[in-house]
This record gives structure tokens, sequence and C-alpha cells, in this order.
């Protein structure tokens, strides 16, 4: 669902409705600078900070971040540091403290249980993200856009508050020539740290394959999988074999892409089917095949406690009423090389025009690809960033093609987008094809709808 747009609001409202509400858990260290610098007027994340084990670590966030009243309107957000394999202390105690943050507050006021969302391509942040869910009682972890092997034993370690390595993907790496980011929670308390419970583990994976390799050869346990198809919004697993594209210039998938239940039911763990399943006769179909439920991710995105800029929500639902709601699977839009399906909307990165008219700057990091200079050391690009300094690191003219900064679009998406001379990042909206559909959704005479009546149309009661 992109950035900020499962947020802590929205885990909290479903989870209260007794469902696995689930956060994103991306970028969230900026997420959480930006609110700050928006001055917090609520003061949701100066209440969450207050909560966090270590005061001084909470103290040194809102010296540096937080601006009573908020930040001028025309001033941009103040940067954060970009992840590397060697993040600074400032960096650490502000992603261990953002997914804390976010963790505590979707977990506030109720007993029900709380995920949330990682992605195995977004590795460097990952150690920090872990612990400071597991800080804040996270019930669940969900890792996708990869093969998440090394997490259970990651979880395992963390929970007993070991020093933990990760195994970092660098590009040009030699065989042997591993390359790890570590973490060590005892250092980050400054002495001896907390034992933890140890989330549960839920893998998403598109194949059958991918589920039984990750049951038998993962570092720890796995609890389950979520099993997603082509229709879910966000990022894609490409389609098996040379990649052939339709006359819209999508990806096609066929036959082999379709995920092998019965040999993921033989596997005697819990999974949940997701790709345009939020329907009550796809539940009771999913429930049939033996699932233990679905993941519903559009048609959340676009209720009133998502993070999506409430402008955003109003025009992708009177497009979907207007039925001319449209998704694009886009196979170069993301520069993890993953297809991504983007909303078709006016003034968004959606358009050739508004894509063409962004002047290309990598300053937020996430997508970065790791990867070994001719010297040795290791440096960091991006095939969205300005093409000269892709090409200078190393890549390749071609892969820059088409590809589209999803960290800056998608938080532009949340109302978090920066200011650059004056004028706003635009957004990038992600949705499921079930975005033509929202209308479904609507109570009689509303143009707008909660997570509430979400599930209780999912639960067939919608009135």
């Amino acid at each position: 669902m992109g950035v900020a747009v499962s947020n802590w609001e929205l885990a909290n409202a479903v989870s209260r409705l007794g469902a696995l509400g689930v956060i994103s858990g991306t970028a969230l260290a900026s997420v959480l600078t930006r609110r700050l610098q928006a001055g917090d007027p609520l003061g949701e994340m100066r209440r969450a900070l207050a909560n966090f084990p270590i005061p001084a670590v909470a103290e040194r966030i809102l010296a540096r971040y937080h601006v009573p009243g908020g930040k001028a309107a025309a001033a941009s957000h103040a940067p954060t540091p970009m992840p590397t394999l060697q993040p600074g202390p400032a960096l650490t105690e502000l992603t261990v403290a953002a997914n804390f943050a976010e963790v505590f507050l979707a977990k506030e006021g109720h007993s029900g249980v709380v995920g949330i969302n990682l992605l195995e391509k977004i590795q460097l942040p990952t150690l920090a993200s872990l612990y400071g869910a597991m800080l804040a009682k996270v019930d669940y972890v969900l890792m996708g856009a990869g093969i998440p092997r090394a997490i259970p034993g990651l979880l395992d370690r963390l929970a007993e508050g070991a020093p933990t390595e990760h195994k970092i993907d660098v590009i040009g790496a030699r065989p042997g020539e591993d390359h790890f980011l570590s973490f060590d929670p005892a250092a980050f308390f400054g002495g001896s740290a907390p034992r933890l419970s140890r989330p549960l583990f839920l893998a998403i994976v598109a194949s059958a394959t991918l589920a039984m390799t990750l049951a038998r050869k993962s570092s720890g346990h796995v609890d389950g999988f979520v099993v997603e198809g082509e229709l879910a919004g966000g990022h894609n697993a490409p389609p098996r074999g040379p990649l052939q594209l339709d006359a819209r210039g999508e990806p096609i998938y066929g036959p082999r892409d379709v995920p092998e239940l019965a040999k993921i039911r033989e596997l005697g763990l819990p999974f949940w089917l997701a790709g345009s399943h939020a329907r009550p006769e796809k539940l009771a179909e999913a429930l049939q095949a033996g699932a233990a439920g679905i993941q519903v991710g559009t048609a959340f995105a676009f209720c009133e406690e998502s993070g999506i800029d409430p402008g955003y929500k109003r025009r992708i639902i009177q497009a979907a009423r207007a039925g001319t709601a449209r998704v694009f699977t886009d196979p170069v839009a993301s520069p993890t090389g993953f297809p991504f399906k983007v909303a078709e909307l006016a003034g968004t990165l959606s358009t050739q025009e508004t894509y063409a008219a962004r002047g290309r700057i990598c300053d937020l990091g996430y997508l970065r690809q790791p990867y070994l200079k001719p010297e040795g050391s290791v440096g960091y690009r991006c095939a969205a960033e300005p093409v000269e300094d892709y090409v200078r690191k190393g890549g390749l003219v071609a892969d820059t093609t088409g590809r589209k900064c999803l960290c800056n679009g998608l938080m532009a998406t949340v109302g978090l987008g920066q200011l650059r001379n004056g004028e706003t990042e635009p957004p990038i909206l992600t949705a499921g094809n079930e975005v033509a559909d929202l209308a479904r959704l609507l109570p009689e005479g509303q143009d707008s709808y909660r997570a509430e009546d979400v599930l209780r149309y999912l639960r067939g009661t919608l009135a």
C-alpha cells in the first residue's frame, strides 16, 4: 500500500474490529521526522515517543525535528540520513524510535493484534526497524518483495537481545565476499537489553516453490504465508519465464504464475490469500480452499483512516463511481525491478507529462542498491536517480528508462512530500485492480467510507 498509507490509525481501527491491522514499515524514519516538522498538531508522535524506553533518544529526536506549530509553508523538510551499511547512531536511533512509535500507536487502546510489513528489497533499515517494532510488542512481521529467508532467525536473536548480523546483497560482490549490517540491542541500550517477545513471521509469496523453500530452508521458524496474486497493489512478483508485455505494456501472467494452493496447504502452516479477494464470496472461497483468511489492501487504502491525502482518495473514489478508475502494472516504474501497480490519476507520476517535468533526485535513498566499487568499497545507486550519476556509478543507461522515484512519490501521496523550488513533489499512488470497484463499499448516500464499512461488507453485514 506504499509509505504510511497503512498507517497507525488504520491499523488501530482494523485491530479494534477483530482483524489483524498491519502498518507499513517502509521509510518510517522519514515519516516520523516530517510529521514532527509539520508540528505534530494532535501530539500523537510526541505521545508515542514519551513511551519510548530510552528517554534520551526521544529527546534528541524531538530537539532535532519537532517544529512547534509546524514549519513555514514555504520551507522544505529537513533531510534525514540515507541508509547505509554503516548507519550512524542518529539514523539508528531514529529508525528504531520511528518503528516503535508507529506500532505503539497502532496497539494503543485495544487488545487486538498488530503487524508490520517490510520489504526484503529494502534491507539496510531492516534490523533497526524490526527492533523498534518489537520494543512496541508487535505481534506479526510480514515481509515480501524478495526471499526473506534470514528474517525468522533475526527475530529470534533480537528477541534474545543478542548481537545480530544481517547479510546485505551487494551488486558485484565476489563469491565468499559477504557484507553484513550489524545491530547490538545491548549497545543500543548502553548496557543490557531486555528480552522481548518474538513476533510471528508471515512470508509474502507468489508461488508454492517459494513457500516450500522458506518453510524448509529459512534461518528460523516461518509461521505462515500471505499468498499474493498479480492483481494486488504495490510491488508484484514478476511473471515466471521471459518477460512479455501486452498491448498496454503490462506484464503478461499465465498459468505458471497461479500459486499451487494444494502444495502450500501440504506445508501445514496457515496462509492468507491476497490480490482482489476483498469480497464476501472470495473470502468464502479462500476459507474453503484451506486458507486462514484473506489480506485486504486496496479497499482499506482509500478508507477514511488511511494515510492517503483526502483529495486523492476523493478523486479515486469519484473515478471508481464513474467507471474510469484504472491501474497500470508498470514493468519499469520501480527501481527494484519488480512490476509496480500505479493508479492512473492526472497530476501524478502516472502521467508521462508529470513524470517528464520532475527533475531526478535521490535524497531519501531507501531503494538504493549497494554495489561494489572497483577499488573494493561499497557505493550506493538507484535507477531513478539522475542518469549521469547512475552511469558514473557503473549502472546502465537502459536501466534508468521509465524509473520513478517511489520514495519521494509515495511520501507525497500521504501529504508528506518534499518542497522543491516552491513546488511539492508529485505523488504516485499504488492500488490493486479492485480500485475500479471501490464504490461497492460506500454506505448509502455517502462519498467516503471507513475501515468498519470494509469489514462489515466482507462479513456480509453491510446495509
